[in-house]
């Protein structure tokens, strides 16, 4: 049999997972609604991929977890390595795109920027606090518009006069774009103003201060969008490169370090049928106040983090219990 390795990307908003080889070709992948649950998402996920690989022929050897929710999920899977998104993306990116400089990942609720020189991540930043400029920003406008997210990208590139939209914060540009909507603006000049918006945020944002530098390669589900992809050309004056497996970056690259880092043993698919269950508890015996977020698999508790000392350690379920008390 050949040995295969399983990456998984779990965000806010998405999840993704790729099963590749010894050569980075993708045998199985899926991108799927997290749904505010990781734990149901990657069994869906593990599931899909799955039936997608013959297993007469493959066995996944290892396992690497990366996203906002990297943790909780390497535990449930067993991950032989986690590690975060930007050294993910990065490694991804550059097995595809050897010669890249910028990456521009804009997601579902987050947005970052990674700077590369020589293959190797020289500098970065990341907007995580706020969504104006987000994939859930165009969301939420689409249905205050009454238009398909999707469309957006196509209704944008045709659009002639784009409508200013002031877009650095999500409250001003919901207020914004009901005011120009009442003021008789075309909804398409709308759709193009937004799309145009959310890069004139993220360059004035995450971006700010940056040497961007050419190839640069767009990522995130919102690189779909033909619109932003064409303000982001105007705006910077070079060729942006979309890839038709951009959205799995980071998936990719984390499968890529489980096969190169991580430790190789066999995992097992039945994984999705165990039950596994959270517990967030409040460690009182210092004053950190630690939260920390316990992982069951059966009932029996598989790991735990958060804790800042070593008072705040738990080993196994009765010792989460006397600390939830």
């Amino acid at each position: 049999m050949k040995d295969v390795y399983y990456g998984i990307d779990v965000g806010s908003i998405s999840t993704k997972g790729v099963i590749i080889d010894d050569d980075n070709n993708i045998l199985a992948q899926d991108y799927l609604m997290t749904h505010g649950n990781p734990i149901d998402a990657v069994k869906r996920l593990t599931k899909s991929v799955e039936s997608q690989l013959d297993l007469d022929k493959y066995r996944v050897m290892s396992v690497g977890t990366t996203g906002s929710a990297r943790k909780l999920v390497g535990a449930i899977v067993d991950a032989s390595i986690v590690r975060n998104e930007i050294t993910a993306h990065a490694i991804g990116t550059i097995s595809m795109h050897p010669d890249v400089k910028t990456i521009l990942e804009i997601g579902g609720q987050d947005s970052k920027i990674i700077l590369i020189d020589d293959g190797v991540v020289v500098d970065y930043a990341m907007n995580t606090l706020c969504a104006a400029g987000t994939g859930a920003f165009l969301s939420s406008q689409a249905s205050r518009l009454g238009v398909p997210v999707e469309e957006f990208g196509d209704i944008a590139i045709n659009s002639e006069s784009p409508t200013p939209i002031a877009a650095r914060c999500t409250v001003f540009a919901e207020s914004d774009l009901v005011h120009k909507a009442q003021m008789g603006y075309a909804t398409n000049d709308i759709i193009a103003g937004l799309c145009k918006s959310i890069v004139n945020n993220y360059l004035n944002n995450v971006g700010r201060g940056k040497s961007i530098r050419t190839p640069i390669v767009f990522q995130g589900g919102v690189s779909k969008n033909k619109g932003v992809k064409k303000f982001f050309e105007e705006a910077l004056g070079e060729d942006i490169i979309v890839d038709d497996v951009g959205h799995l970056a980071g998936a990719i690259g984390i499968a890529i370090m489980a096969n190169k880092m991580g430790k190789h043993k066999e995992f097992n698919f039945e994984t999705t049928d165990i039950e596994f269950k959270t517990r967030g508890v409040n460690c009182n015996k210092c004053p950190n106040h630690c939260e920390i977020m316990c992982v069951l698999r059966e009932g029996e508790l598989i790991d735990s983090w958060g804790n800042r000392c070593e008072r705040g350690h738990i080993k196994n379920v009765k010792e989460m219990e006397k600390l939830s008390i």
